[in-house]
């Protein structure tokens, strides 16, 4: 049996996909928003995943006015925000969660302050100390700066990090920041990254100072770090 494992400081937890199944929100709410913009919805849906909304504006509409991106900005906070409908949580995430020293781990998400709190809440996770949001950095995913404050705050090196992630945004931001990454395909069919199904074939164990992660029977690449 193939087997990927690592043992890292910490582990850096994507939200939307990862912890949270926000599916349905996530595209009521950006429907919305392409109908406010009149951009057809294959046109946006490609950029919705795991990007704040002033850079899937910059990638639609270079040439919009600043005022009317940060118009847009708010609109997807309020809508987002209130739009907690069949938010839950993913398979084993409340259980990873609880089984983790709360100071090995730390949520980094592209949603803002107050989206995050929201869904977090809404699917009744546990939250930890340390969670980053697009409202923290100058530049979300796929930069590398959200997952350099994530492992900045927990006070670890980022290559001592592992990233769960389930967007190729955050995968490229996981991988320029140099920590390694692990995906889970909840959101795309592939990712530039050892894969699983689901959260819950990841297994999250404390270990001694770390965190020891393993993978078994999927997609994985042997290697430990």
């Amino acid at each position: 049996m193939t087997v990927t494992s690592w043992l890292v400081d910490g582990v850096l937890f994507d939200l939307d996909g990862t912890l949270i199944d926000s599916s349905g929100s996530v595209q009521r709410s950006w429907r919305k928003l392409a109908e406010r913009i009149g951009r057809p919805w294959p046109e946006v849906e490609p950029h919705i995943h795991g990007v704040p909304v002033q850079q899937v504006m910059a990638a639609l509409e270079p040439d919009m006015p600043r005022e009317k991106v940060e118009e847009l900005r708010e609109f997807m906070v309020v809508t987002e925000s209130a739009d907690t409908e069949g938010v839950v949580p993913q398979p084993g995430a409340i259980e990873v969660l609880q089984r983790l020293p709360p100071d090995r781990v730390a949520i980094v998400t592209s949603g803002g302050v107050r989206l995050a709190a929201a869904r977090i809440a809404a699917a009744g996770l546990p939250r930890p100390a340390v969670v980053v949001t697009a409202d923290d950095v100058p530049v979300g995913k796929p930069d590398p700066a959200p997952y350099l404050m994530g492992a900045r705050m927990l006070g670890f090196q980022p290559e001592r990090c592992l990233v769960v992630e389930d967007a190729p945004a955050g995968v490229t931001s996981a991988r320029a920041a140099g920590c390694p990454v692990i995906g889970v395909l909840t959101t795309h069919s592939t990712l530039d990254a050892p894969t699983v199904t689901s959260l819950d074939r990841i297994d999250f164990r404390p270990s001694g100072s770390g965190v020891r992660v393993g993978v078994a029977g999927e997609r994985g690449r042997s290697g430990e770090q």
